[in-house]
């Protein structure tokens, strides 16, 4: 007995959700999208990734190893997700869905192909098609040609709408909450985790409260003391906090894919002089590379400039990544804007619209006095005239010696 499955099929489970933005806003985002495809010769888009698939139609998936994708032309929008999500991809999404099936392999693809057809050409990111994935893409849908949209939509990314800059504001409202939160958890006795579980919470009661319409994921915290410190991204532990620990603080509330951040230095009860040192020069820092962020500027300027800074103050060897990022849908395992890092290789000029973070960090290695990672981090919206500081959880030793 045979049974007629098929590869795909569309599944409109109910009526339409309340997405992160007004329709307007991804009617203005594609048309922008269909310049690009214009001015290069492409036929239609198809994005593989979690923050171009987000940006152009609303939609967050969750990979579990099943490929997802969009395809944009100058008439559709249409995700391309699968079975396992049942209709919340359509719910979520601005535009068309189909739902490919499990039943047999490369279903996916023989989903796209019914959008796209053969022989065209086609954008794509080539930053995340793996080889696997850009091998079955030619495979199936056979392009004419194919064009890398990934800086394309990159720099299109990196300039905020209002409506995206609104959402970034209330982000960095809620990680000074989280701030606030983890502050007064710490104590000598308290595990890493037990503090960081209280700024997670608070945030994400926050954001319920605020975005009574969104759905909630990923938001975290990262709370780490004494030699945990070194890395910006070490993973917590169960480690007990002691008595004069050094400790790093991030709070990251994501809304709807946007992620903000807040990350301090504290100290558990006291600090010892050298410490105190290193921290007030990363303070130093800090405000001189505020003071730098403002349109015109560029990336590349304003790291040598603190370079500059650190080096005649003999610590420059202890900086140990760039001094700042963008904002907007990206993730510790999915995206970044790679295009707008304050690095001695990124030269773009700052432009009304972007948004940014200032972050030295200064890691003394274990054994030498002073020891462990300091870190300073706000959140700048470059406007005409310079830029507003949107971070409001004070940093520096006279707040945050707590304990």
């Amino acid at each position: 007995m045979t049974h007629d499955r098929p590869h795909f099929y569309r599944f409109h489970n109910g009526e339409k959700a309340p997405l992160p933005f007004a329709n307007t806003e991804y009617e203005t985002r594609l048309n922008t999208l269909r310049s690009s495809l214009a001015d290069s010769g492409a036929e239609a888009a198809v994005f593989t990734s979690m923050q171009n698939i987000a940006y152009y139609s609303g939609f967050l998936y969750c990979s579990f190893g099943r490929p997802y994708g969009l395809v944009i032309t100058a008439e559709d929008c249409i995700t391309i997700s699968a079975g396992i999500d049942g209709g919340q991809p359509w719910r979520r999404c601005y535009g068309d869905n189909l739902t490919y099936t499990d039943w047999a392999r490369d279903n996916f693809w023989q989903a796209l192909h019914s959008v796209t057809g053969s022989g065209r050409v086609l954008g794509i990111e080539t930053d995340h098609l793996t080889l696997v994935q850009s091998e079955k893409l030619h495979h199936f849908l056979k392009p004419a040609k194919t064009v890398d949209l990934s800086l394309a939509t990159m720099r299109q990314r990196m300039r905020k709408s209002p409506a995206e800059i609104a959402l970034i504001r209330a982000g960095a409202r809620i990680a000074d909450i989280g701030g606030y939160a983890i502050r007064e958890a710490i104590r000598e006795g308290t595990r890493e985790i037990d503090v960081a579980m209280a700024g997670r919470d608070a945030m994400e009661l926050e954001i319920a409260r605020s975005f009574p319409d969104a759905e909630y994921r990923d938001t975290w915290v990262w709370f780490q003391s004494g030699l945990n410190t070194d890395g910006a991204h070490d993973p917590l532990t169960s480690r007990v906090l002691q008595r004069g620990d050094i400790l790093s603080l991030n709070a990251f509330p994501m809304i709807s894919g946007y992620y903000t951040a807040l990350e301090r230095t504290l100290f558990v009860g006291d600090v010892d002089p050298d410490s105190l040192h290193i921290w007030q020069t990363n303070v130093a820092a800090h405000e001189r590379g505020l003071s730098l962020i403002r349109p015109g500027a560029r990336c590349s300027d304003i790291t040598r400039a603190l370079n500059t800074f650190f080096a005649e103050r003999d610590l420059l060897q202890y900086r140990t990544f760039g001094y700042g990022h963008s904002f907007g849908l990206l993730s510790h395992y999915y995206g970044r804007e790679a295009g707008l890092e304050l690095r001695e290789d990124i030269d773009t000029v700052l432009e009304p619209g972007m948004v940014i973070s200032m972050e030295p960090m200064l890691t003394i290695p274990e054994g030498q006095a002073g020891a462990g990672g300091y870190r300073e981090h706000d959140i700048l919206l470059v406007n005409e005239t310079g830029a507003e500081n949107i971070t409001r959880y004070p940093y520096g030793p006279e707040f945050n010696v707590v304990g």
